[in-house]
């Protein structure tokens, strides 16, 4: 059953999470599938890379303006209050105080690029790669989420289990006490025997304590990971689920075409390639049209120079091309060109050593896997013969055929044989989880 089958049904339990309910929410079950479509929804590190998405995403819906004319306008009105002196050349002097005039001025100008080395179908594409590699950050988050939420939450079921074992030795303890009690009332006993017995309880109940505050912690982290309030109260599974239709071979074969990691590293080398062709495109000319249409009038009250108009208008529209020829500038297009393609051969290198990395990893990761599954069936195995083991020793001690040094140690062999039942379980799923996430088969 895949882990996002449930991806967008949004359940009650859910809805209390979201509202805040929490009376209601404490009595709810979550499941791994719940916790991760709340994780998906509401994690922090998601929200902020969905907002660069969207900022990818409005650059690129205005990448076709590139293309367009751009069109300006200006305007002014001033008014003159001046005094004017005057000596010509033959002699004679003008004055005059509080000459008044104004000026009014406007003009549009369209100015459009109609080649510049094709520049701006190279920006264009690139925007729209950003785009795509805004969406592939997202999905490489949301793995990485994904996985962080099932780890913490199959490590909560995990100590569920272990608190379920230490509950299963303070009984086996108590019936200790209370056999210690009976052997010494009738005098078969020694009341050491009872005393080690009240003080192994007491240690197992200080351990219960210990493994409760441990869970609560561990609730609290996946709170924050789900991105819900603190303190929020649900119950989580009593077992650990696994998948048995992971091979090797399937993983390697696809891994170039699932892993986000890759993927983001290929989507950087098709941002450098455009950005090398932006580069290489300033070798060219830049041709432009230009246009535009003007209209200026002054209007003198007074007038101290007879070959000065009283008022004056002029206006129209004028049109040309414009060129502009890179002839040289330090040898700086070159060096740009030669680090931009110095850039793609560092993301060219740095993907074949990802994607061998990867390959390592998921080799080992699988053959950690095998490991565990069949340390698992092992210990499987071997909590049965424990159990067993503790039940007689148990038997023996109540009719007296044995000590309780025989049942502490049959007691300690089941108390780790749980830990490495329960650690083979959460390791097994460790090691599917990574081999999933390598894979990024967390998120569909």
């Amino acid at each position: 059953m895949s882990l996002m089958k449930n991806r967008f049904k949004i359940t009650v339990l859910y809805l209390f999470i979201l509202l805040g309910y929490l009376p209601a929410f404490s009595q709810e079950k979550l499941s791994v599938e719940q916790a991760i479509t709340a994780a998906l929804e509401n994690n922090f590190d998601i929200q902020l890379l969905r907002n660069d998405s969207s900022s990818y995403a409005l650059d690129n819906s205005y990448a076709r303006a590139a293309f367009l004319p751009r069109l300006n306008a200006t305007g002014g009105l001033v008014f003159n209050n001046n005094n004017q002196k005057q000596k010509l050349a033959d002699g004679s002097k003008r004055e005059s105080k509080a000459i008044r005039s104004n000026n009014l001025s406007g003009s549009v100008q369209l100015n459009w690029t109609l080649f510049d080395g094709f520049k701006m179908f190279a920006t264009k594409d690139k925007l729209a790669e950003f785009v795509k590699l805004g969406e592939l950050n997202i999905r490489n988050q949301m793995v990485t989420t994904v996985a962080d939420v099932i780890n913490n939450y199959y490590n909560i079921v995990r100590q569920k289990q272990l608190l379920k074992a230490i509950e299963e030795q303070m009984s086996i303890n108590e019936e200790r006490v209370k056999v210690a009690e009976k052997r010494l009332s009738v005098g078969l006993g020694a009341k050491p025997e009872l005393l080690q017995g009240k003080v192994d309880l007491n240690a197992q109940k200080a351990a219960r304590l210990k493994q409760q505050t441990l869970i609560e912690q561990l609730k609290e982290q996946l709170n924050q990971l789900m991105n819900v309030v603190l303190n929020t109260r649900y119950e989580v599974s009593d077992s650990i689920t696994f998948s048995n239709d992971i091979i090797l071979g399937d993983l390697l074969g696809v891994v170039e075409k699932t892993n986000p990691l890759l993927q983001l590293t290929k989507k950087n080398i098709d941002i450098g390639r455009l950005t090398l062709k932006e580069r290489k495109a300033e070798r060219y000319p830049i041709l432009t049209f230009n246009s535009a249409y003007n209209y200026s009038k002054t209007d003198n009250k007074t007038v101290i120079n007879p070959f000065t108009p009283l008022y004056s208008r002029n206006n129209g529209f004028n049109y040309g091309i414009g060129i502009s020829i890179p002839i040289l500038n330090g040898f700086n297009t070159r060096r740009q060109i030669q680090q931009a393609q110095l850039d793609i051969d560092y993301l060219d290198i740095t993907y074949r050593n990802q994607k061998a990395q990867i390959d390592l990893s998921i080799t080992n990761a699988y053959k950690d896997y095998e490991l565990q599954k069949k340390t698992l069936a092992l210990e499987e195995e071997n909590i049965v013969l424990a159990k067993e083991n503790v039940y007689i020793a148990l038997e023996r001690l109540r009719l007296g055929i044995s000590t309780y040094l025989e049942l502490r140690e049959t007691q300690k062999s089941l108390e780790l044989a749980y830990d490495r039942l329960i650690a083979a379980r959460y390791n097994t799923k460790l090691a599917e989880t990574e081999l999933l996430k390598l894979k990024g088969d967390l998120v569909r």
